[in-house]
């Protein structure tokens, strides 16, 4: 096993400085991700029925600093940068050398997935770091170093309180030591503790689980069956894409390498659990890229026989270096908002995923249902989103322009603020509006939504309608509710 003065501090720590500096500049670009509008409005909370509390509470922590997307993306810059170090560090403790660490570091750095989740702070972007120092302390643990158990423990408690996912990745890990091996820490009581320390720093989090229903289950069911034909039908595509496709053979290599007989029983465990988080994507089908988690540690295996290849061979260095290159360029480009807004809608990056047209039209959005509603004689009816994009848009663009606080059925939002009994008409932004019309008497079309930048994302288009007269009002606010 290689020591500490073997770390390649230097090209690992450059990496993540250079990932940092990138996410730092273009930091402001665009507009806020709608689910980043959706953290900032969420008050204080054990758990919410579609996540744990703490990637929203880090975002109710930057409001102190600043209300603004630079401000809200400083910690998923800090988590993904680091997560960079963590990688190499697990390339490093596999027996990768300074150019197996170097090529972890900066190849992860620069791919598109990571690039994403920095730019922007989903729960995904605080998993980068969390999941990657689990899987860091259960190789340090399984190379003899038994405390490290503990450690994994501990981290693992906390991942909980961000996201569920954790249970998967380390029952999938832990279901590949005792398949492949080597099974002798399970003969210490080091493991077990771990476990222990994992289950009393996540219990707080369990408990609120246990008594209000095991929201995340159904949160995860319905997103399932909104998303699985899509997940599954892109599944492939989709870890081609992940970290981008000239990586694809440096991951590949890192399959088979750990599979390898000198190998499997030392560090095939890892793909086994690569293998059941791939498994549970596609069966529950609710986000595309959680096998990211894994798939950055296999690249980072990979890195170790890619090094041996390229030993002593010139040509091959450099070929590798233009291949890293290549893919960051590509990366940057689809990953963060360095095309002027003014054009992007007429490139096709809003159109290779989700993440980028999410970030586009917000203000536009709320200036457009601000003139709508000030057109409306008074008293003027409350504001109902179809969706936490549409109810963060309105939360916090909305004042500049004179709007009341918006109204949502949509996840947590639902017991965050209630339509009163006596409701009698509504504002009806978004998609919901075909339930609204089977709830209430009337509802009239007053106009479509448009960004005017030509990027279509899931406003676009869509209605803002006036409902009247509510069929059952005491029953409205229950109908309302919804999970996808």
């Amino acid at each position: 096993m290689a020591s500490i003065e073997q770390f390649a501090r230097g090209p690992v720590w450059a990496a993540a400085a250079a990932q940092g500096v990138l996410l730092t500049v273009f930091s402001a670009g665009y507009d806020y991700h709608r689910d980043e509008l959706y953290y900032r409005m969420l008050r204080p909370a054990w758990g919410y029925v579609d996540q744990p509390p703490m990637t929203p509470a880090i975002a109710r922590m930057t409001l102190h600093l600043a209300d603004a997307e630079w401000a809200l993306r400083i910690p998923a810059t800090l988590a993904s940068a680091l997560s960079v170090v963590v990688l190499a560090m697990i390339t490093w403790r596999l027996g990768g050398g300074r150019t197996a660490q170097s090529l972890a570091a900066w190849g992860y750095a620069t791919a598109m997935m990571p690039l994403m989740l920095g730019h922007v702070l989903f729960t995904s972007t605080i998993d980068l770091l969390l999941i990657s120092l689990v899987v860091y302390a259960l190789v340090v643990a399984v190379q003899g170093h038994n405390r490290w158990w503990v450690a994994a423990g501990l981290v693992v408690g906390l991942t909980t309180y961000n996201r569920w996912l954790i249970v998967i990745v380390v029952g999938g890990l832990v279901l590949g030591l005792l398949l492949l091996g080597p099974r002798r820490a399970f003969r210490t009581p080091w493991p077990y503790l771990g476990g222990v320390v994992a289950v009393i720093v996540g219990l707080p989090n369990l408990l609120y689980q246990i008594q209000h229903g095991w929201p995340q289950l159904e949160m995860g069911a319905a997103l399932g069956a909104h998303n699985a034909a899509s997940v599954r039908s892109g599944f492939v595509l989709m870890l081609i894409v992940l970290l981008g496709p000239p990586l694809v053979a440096v991951w590949g290599t890192g399959i088979v390498w750990l599979l390898r007989s000198d190998r499997r029983n030392v560090d095939g465990w890892l793909v086994v659990g690569f293998a059941v988080l791939l498994m549970f994507t596609f069966v529950g089908g609710a986000q595309p890229h959680y096998p990211l988690h894994l798939l950055s540690v296999i690249y980072a295996a990979g890195c170790v026989p890619v090094e041996t290849w390229l030993s002593g061979h010139r040509f091959r260095q450099l070929l590798l270096i233009c291949v890293v290159v290549i893919n960051a360029t590509v990366s940057i480009v689809l990953a963060l908002p360095v095309i002027p807004l003014r054009i992007v809608g007429h490139t096709p990056v809003v159109h290779a995923g989700p993440m980028v047209a999410d970030q586009i039209g917000w203000s536009q959005y709320v200036a457009q249902i601000a003139r709508i509603y000030h057109d409306m004689p008074a008293p003027r009816p409350p504001i109902l989103a179809s969706n936490y994009g549409e109810a963060g848009a309105l939360a916090r663009y909305g004042p500049a322009f004179g709007l009341p606080a918006p109204y949502s059925g949509h996840v947590a939002l639902y017991d965050h603020r209630r339509l009163a009994e006596d409701t009698d008409a509504v504002v009806v932004v978004g998609g919901q509006l075909r339930r609204a019309a089977n709830l209430f008497g009337s509802c009239t079309v007053l106009a479509t939504l448009d960004n005017g930048l030509g990027v279509d994302n899931e406003e676009q288009g869509m209605p803002v309608a006036l409902c009247v007269h509510p069929h059952n009002p005491e029953l409205l606010w229950p109908a309302l509710r919804h999970l996808d």
